[in-house]
């Protein structure tokens, strides 16, 4: 059984209803799954998963958020080589920049992701959610 990660930071509540969804997608699949803050989750438990979903809406200038989530991320940025993550959040502006340059972020450090990222502009809605869920699914296997 695969053992999944889904890691989120949510302001608004928007990126906490598509981890949600992810999570939903990989236990339809039969993964183990732990729905998590990125302020409950650490570097020292990335070898524990499978498999890990993030989750960030973008911030400021199309940023990840920089308080809880960007230092989370970066202190796990050297356990992602050859790791299975997929990459999904919410914005408000913008043409999804800060989901490009994560991506990047994530190659560059030796990632494999597992499916294309899901980003939805505000709330999501329903298709953003079967998007989500599909995401979830993508990491089980």
């Amino acid at each position: 059984m695969s053992k999944v990660a889904v890691v989120y930071w949510s302001g608004t509540g928007n990126t906490e209803a598509m981890a949600s969804a992810v999570a939903e997608g990989a236990k339809a699949q039969g993964a183990e799954v732990v729905l998590t803050t990125c302020s409950d989750f650490s570097a020292d438990m990335m070898d524990s998963y499978d498999a890990i979903a993030f989750g960030c809406p973008a911030m400021g200038s199309e940023v990840l958020e920089e308080s809880e989530f960007d230092p989370m991320f970066e202190s796990c940025k050297d356990h992602l080589s050859q790791k299975k993550i997929a990459l999904f959040g919410s914005y408000g502006w913008g043409d999804g920049e800060w989901m490009r340059n994560w991506e990047e972020t994530c190659r560059a450090a030796g990632a494999n992701l597992a499916c294309e990222s899901v980003i939805c502009q505000e709330k999501p809605d329903d298709d953003g959610l079967s998007s989500c869920s599909a995401l979830g699914a993508a990491l089980v296997g």
